[in-house]
């Protein structure tokens, strides 16, 4: 079984990301998942972007991008679904600290099958964008307060899956190797009960690799936590996009299942 667990709809005729929650372009996603060997996908848009979420938002950024409808682009995911088609409903829950409550009874009352925990700002300022929290704070500092994010995100059983876990490292910039090692610890400690994912949307950033460094991705092995494997899509095109190099990362992990889920419950298929 090979997945694909996070990607945003987004209009197929055009490279832009231009959002677009219709039958058609799942239908694009869906041709280029079969034509990569992927058997299932799963649609996670940003929560920020739908208007039923509003009143938690603070930032600018999110504001603008607040505009859809919740309930259409479950419709449309769920539609496909009676028909059989292999897609699974999903969303990329951001962490909000002390909102995430608020957050969570927002989208509650929805039939998710799956819900993916990111952590790209912390007290409004992003962890993923420059300047960011690199403005203000040393290489050490960003880390252990993106780390903090992440368990506190996870504690909250309001998702099911950590993104990108080790998103911090984006820019290339990390603390010493003991410093790292710790976090890496701490990391699959917080992740221990969830699924983790390997992205391979980290190959396209500044830090060239995969989600997460492999000793990281090990230290969660130990701990029984699983996988899903994730391409973070914004265009049809990049749906399983290099997913050899995360099925060889799993592989060398000792992982030898990859997490399907329905109705937010997760079972364990042989990878491949």
């Amino acid at each position: 079984m090979i997945v694909d667990y996070h990607m945003h709809l987004r209009r197929p005729e055009t490279d832009r990301e231009e959002v677009d929650h219709s039958p058609e372009a799942i239908e694009c996603y869906l041709e280029t998942a079969a034509a990569r060997g992927v058997d299932e996908i799963g649609f996670t848009e940003h929560v920020y972007y739908f208007r039923q979420t509003w009143d938690v938002w603070t930032l600018e950024y999110q504001f603008e991008r607040c505009v859809y409808d919740l309930d259409r682009y479950c419709d449309v995911i769920l539609e496909a679904k009676r028909q059989g088609l292999p897609v699974k409903l999903g969303l990329e829950v951001d962490y909000v600290g002390a909102r995430q409550d608020e957050l969570t009874e927002a989208i509650g009352g929805y039939p998710w099958d799956f819900l993916l925990g990111s952590v790209h700002w912390i007290d409004g300022v992003a962890v993923d964008m420059e300047p960011g929290l690199w403005a203000d704070n040393s290489v050490e500092e960003v880390w252990r307060r993106y780390v903090a994010a992440v368990a506190e995100l996870a504690a909250t059983g309001s998702v099911d899956v950590l993104a990108h876990l080790d998103l911090a490292k984006i820019f290339r910039r990390l603390p010493e190797p003991s410093v790292l090692a710790e976090l890496h610890e701490q990391l699959a400690e917080a992740a221990a009960g969830l699924a983790v994912e390997i992205s391979t949307n980290g190959l396209y950033k500044p830090v060239g690799e995969l989600y997460p460094d492999p000793a990281l991705l090990r230290a969660c092995v130990a701990r029984g936590v699983p996988i899903t494997t994730a391409s973070d899509a914004h265009v049809p095109a990049n749906v399983g996009r290099d997913f050899d190099r995360a099925l060889e990362l799993a592989r060398s992990a000792g992982c030898e299942t990859v997490s399907v889920f329905e109705e937010r419950t997760r079972r364990q298929e042989p990878i491949g």
